[in-house]
């Protein structure tokens, strides 16, 4: 059994997920203020407006004096403003709503198996962090989903200067953890910013990825997670 000290999670995709495409809460929210917007639409205009500011101000625009908070804002109203909405009073009151909904446990939820296995692991003593690519917001919604209590530390990119896959930002979670490399481990969905990223940083790394999955490169069986409860077998094993 690996001499494990440390695990550290992603958090989207990976803990929790979004209850619904972005899309269609975007459009629920125009509906709600009187807008008629196509929830397929707004996925397209969103995904374009998030790539676009991406490019522009990496890592919520920390390194380039953007609040993140302003970086999501000019986000939201982009992909309105691309899906036919030009009124700026509604424009700003969409955005600032659906900034503060997207912090709130009702737009979140947990995937399957994901408090019990951190409840698991936190009864075997291991100590826990999370490492993911979000704002600030990240803590009150990670409260708001009881899920919070977990963790030791909660890392976000915003936070640490840095995004993954960079190495910086796992290199900082190792420091909180109080670990060296050998003795952590990262579990996370996405094959590039998670599971190679850790591994390129010197620890072990798990992804989560369903069995059928076929797209993507070859990870060992060993190390992919069918679901969350699988970890604990996984790290037996190692």
């Amino acid at each position: 059994m690996l001499r494990l000290r440390l695990l550290t999670w992603d958090v989207k995709d990976t803990l929790l997920r979004l209850r619904q495409p972005v899309g269609q809460s975007y459009a629920a929210e125009a509906r709600a203020q009187g807008l008629q917007v196509q929830p397929e639409a707004l996925g397209r205009s969103f995904r374009q407006a998030y790539g676009a500011q991406s490019r522009r101000f990496p890592n919520y625009g920390r390194g380039q004096g953007l609040s993140s908070r302003q970086w999501w804002l000019d986000v939201v109203k982009q992909s309105f403003r691309l899906s036919g909405v030009q009124d700026e009073a509604a424009l700003r009151k969409l955005a600032e709503k659906l900034y503060r909904d997207y912090c709130s446990p009702h737009t979140w939820e947990l995937l399957p198996g994901a408090a019990e296995t951190l409840s698991r692991c936190r009864q075997l003593g291991f100590c826990m962090g999370v490492v993911s690519n979000f704002d600030s917001r990240l803590e009150a919604i990670l409260s708001q989903c009881k899920l919070r209590q977990h963790f030791q530390f909660v890392l976000t990119s915003e936070a640490a200067g840095f995004a993954k896959p960079d190495r910086r930002i796992f290199e900082q979670a190792l420091r909180l953890g109080g670990a060296r490399p050998e003795q952590a481990a990262h579990i996370g969905d996405d094959y590039s910013r998670d599971y190679r990223a850790a591994r390129a940083a010197g620890m072990h790394s798990f992804l989560l990825r369903a069995a059928e999955h076929g797209q993507g490169p070859r990870v060992p069986p060993e190390h992919l997670l069918p679901t969350l409860g699988h970890l604990l077998a996984r790290i037996e094993k190692e």
